[in-house]
């Protein structure tokens, strides 16, 4: 096993490193000061670690733009978060203590977080009874009460997901025609197409129960993002499983979702 260990101050990395080195002695430790310097060792010199233990702030790339960087480069790769901030800030932060571990690291806690890599069901959409649960991270898939939700069109799919990507933001007409039909020209003959896929959106979440997912006003759209279950949304809360389960894809199907899918590397 190749393990990563990531600290701009010295004295704690040295820490971190006998700590790593004695909870896992079979293990390959390497050390470094800058995420620079470890995402090189990835791209330039082809290692690829098992697991990244790392700082939260870190002189250039930090946080989930570090975490969006690695998983790019090494997508097999987990990042487990170590921070000073207590667990009352980090469920203040919205994000799941599972992932984030707290300074300084002993090596009980680092073998429960190695031993714990894999949650169950990994890769599988999350069970919540009560939302639509959401896949981007790849191919963009929809699922309710475990299995995939049905779609009488591809393109109503496609505006489920145009409305996932814009998180929860109201969408109007014109750029969704524009995302959806590239070389439509007849702007009336587009909202017409459009109002068919709305009206088949309604039914198809009306038939589950969770047509109130949907948002319609004066001519706006948009998904209540509070009854969807989404692995992006999820990420963007710091939801450490949601980042261990991106592996560089995003909406691969769609070409205008290139737009966000290439935004992950600079959010913070």
């Amino acid at each position: 096993m190749l393990i990563f260990t990531l600290d701009d101050e010295t004295v704690l990395l040295q820490q971190s490193e006998s700590v790593i080195k004695e909870a896992v002695p079979d293990a390959e430790v390497m050390a470094f000061r800058r995420s620079a310097d470890a995402l090189e060792a990835i791209s330039g010199r082809g290692l690829k670690p098992d697991v990244v233990f790392s700082d939260i702030e870190m002189p250039g790339l930090n946080g989930l733009a570090f975490a969006v960087r690695l998983k790019e480069l090494s997508p097999d790769t987990e990042i487990i978060f170590v921070t000073a901030y207590s667990q009352y800030a980090l469920e203040a932060f919205k994000v799941h203590a599972r992932g984030y571990v707290l300074k300084p690291l002993d090596a009980d806690r680092v073998r429960e977080e190695i031993s714990a890599l894999i949650p169950d069901g990994a890769g599988q959409p999350r069970r919540d009874p009560d939302k639509l649960q959401v896949r981007c991270f790849g191919h963009f898939e929809v699922f309710w009460k475990g299995e995939p939700l049905i779609f009488a069109r591809r393109q109503t799919k496609e505006l489920f997901a145009f409305l996932i990507d814009n998180d929860g933001r109201t969408c109007r007409a014109e750029e969704i025609i524009t995302a959806i039909w590239e070389d439509e020209v007849d702007m009336a003959a587009g909202k017409t197409r459009l109002r068919n896929l709305v009206f088949d959106l309604k039914n198809t979440l009306a038939a589950i129960g969770m047509e109130d997912a949907l948002i319609r006003r004066s001519g706006l759209i948009a998904i209540r993002k509070e009854m969807v279950d989404c692995d992006y949304y999820r990420m963007l809360e710091g939801d450490m499983e949601a980042v261990n389960s991106y592996r560089g894809e995003y909406m691969s199907q769609y070409s205008w979702a290139e737009v966000t899918a290439g935004s992950l590397y600079f959010r913070r």
